[in-house]
């Protein structure tokens, strides 16, 4: 299976922008659906994640407040919807599933498909 996703683009501090993330096969599951972003010369680190059944939704304190997930089960389509966007936050964002539960939410090994990258550059 792969991770489709798209959204990204070049917006100013304060914008909002919306990421989306969709699997390419329609009838695919798994346990959470992350997203994670990596900026120039930083390693990557996680942003928020949601349980695929949308109980549960897991933030980092730096977006908390400022970035929702959210999954549409008709589309079997994850969405961040990024509010309040500030250079800090330029990166390339990354979905990824984590089709069994591995433990900590926010480690990237735990995560088993992830998708081509979307580019999120925000200018002050």
């Amino acid at each position: 299976v792969q991770l489709q996703a798209s959204g990204g683009g070049l917006v100013q501090a304060g914008d909002s922008l919306s990421l989306s993330c969709a699997p390419s096969e329609r009838t695919f599951t798994t346990y959470r659906m992350g997203w994670f972003r990596q900026a120039p010369g930083k390693e990557r680190e996680f942003v928020t994640a949601i349980r695929w059944n949308g109980e549960r939704a897991y933030y980092v304190d730096f977006v908390r407040g400022r970035f929702t997930i959210s999954k549409n089960n008709a589309e079997n389509t994850v969405y961040l919807q990024m509010n309040s966007l500030k250079p800090e936050d330029t990166a390339v964002y990354y979905c990824a599933a984590e089709r069994y539960y591995s433990g900590d939410v926010s480690d990237p090994r735990g995560y088993d498909y992830w998708g081509q990258g979307t580019l999120v550059t925000v200018s002050s």
